[in-house]
């Protein structure tokens, strides 16, 4: 592919004429990229629901653990990631990263087939599948330079939004490719749960590697490295510098932090409080309504101000939280499964309400 010579979104010329077809060809691209990383950081979050049945000795909690790794690492992986695609070069860091999440899609799906597998492994796979995290952060910050700014919240709204959605993705296939054995004989064998039904846990990890393939290969010959938007560390760095950017920080840890975290944590703790209740059944239905109302919470933004519509959302999730709290005490569970359904909207509602305050 012919290299990109000169960027200039805001040129509405050489935007209709050549800069749409660009950025829109990058954002189709960015976006199954995306949807794969959220897909790989989140694995642990079904996956650890059937280790002790498959034959595992984890504690409980060792098990949260694992689940909780992945949302840590990758939180710590977005503050670097960020800068990447301005040191790298947007295309190059998309490859890399995406490629990266190989190592953890394979890594698990052998680990997880020997119960003799030590904590210490396993967490190290689950410190991996924070590289899915981390992509989110370099994700939007190279989609963000390809788009006039008319266009930018659009732009990252589609791919955040989409790219969301490998959460519940995740959690809604792995309990229908864990009981089917389409890499039977050649992926290694199953297990047997309690209950004499045959699963093969690997193949919540194995079904994501052929695609991370796929979008490599896409990402290396349809992705672009745009010209002027190669920055230094220390360019970049003058963020930390603006008070703006640490009470950003704060807001959004109270809303994709919580979104990410909740995703993590749900099925798992279904589980342990109602185990009467099959998880994997429903652990996806939270992530899918969080996913599928940001971009409704930042249409709302537009219309009546970001801070209006995070402020008021926020103080519906401490209400809600509290509702789960309650109805957990209870022993609850279609009260406890509704509040956390809120929950997960409102956190949705907030994640494309706050990205409207932050000026690009």
């Amino acid at each position: 592919m012919a290299r990109i010579k000169q960027w200039e979104p805001e040129n509405n010329e050489f935007w209709n004429s050549e800069g749409k077809g660009h950025a829109q060809r990058n954002l189709w691209i960015s976006i199954p990229a995306l949807f794969l990383a959220f897909a790989v950081w989140q694995i642990w979050s079904v996956t650890a629901v059937r280790l002790n049945d498959a034959g595992f000795n984890f504690t409980s909690s060792e098990l949260f653990t694992l689940a909780a790794l992945p949302g840590l690492v990758g939180a710590t992986f977005r503050i670097f990631f960020t800068f990447m695609p301005g040191i790298f070069g947007g295309k190059n860091w998309t490859v890399i990263s995406t490629a990266s999440l190989l190592i953890p899609a394979i890594g698990i799906g052998i680990a997880v087939q020997n119960p003799d597998t030590s904590f210490t492994s396993m967490a190290i796979l689950a410190a991996l599948c924070g590289i899915g995290g981390g992509n989110f952060s370099s994700s939007m910050a190279n989609i963000s330079f390809f788009f006039p700014k008319r266009l930018k919240g659009s732009a990252n709204g589609l791919n955040a939004g989409i790219g969301n959605l490998g959460v519940s993705a995740v959690q809604f296939l792995t309990p229908i490719v864990i009981t089917t054995g389409i890499f039977a004989g050649v992926f290694g064998t199953s297990q047997l749960m309690p209950d004499g039904k045959e699963v093969w846990i690997q193949n919540a990890a194995f079904i994501w590697v052929v695609p991370i393939i796929i979008v490599t290969i896409a990402a290396f010959f349809g992705m672009d490295n745009l010209p002027g938007a190669k920055q230094s560390f220390k360019e970049q760095s003058i963020i930390f510098k603006n008070k703006h950017t640490w009470i950003m920080s704060w807001i959004y840890t109270m809303c994709f932090g919580s979104f990410i975290g909740y995703a993590a944590a749900f099925p798992l703790l279904i589980k342990s409080e109602f185990p009467e209740v099959n998880a994997l059944q429903l652990a996806f239905l939270g992530p899918l309504v969080g996913a599928s109302v940001r971009p409704l919470g930042g249409w709302i933004a537009d219309k009546i101000g970001g801070a209006i519509v995070t402020f008021w959302d926020i103080i519906v999730m401490i209400g809600a939280t509290f509702g789960v709290i309650y109805f957990l005490n209870a022993n609850n569970f279609a009260g406890f499964l509704t509040m956390f359904i809120i929950l997960f909207f409102t956190t949705g509602i907030a994640n494309g309400s706050t990205f409207r305050m932050i000026p690009f």
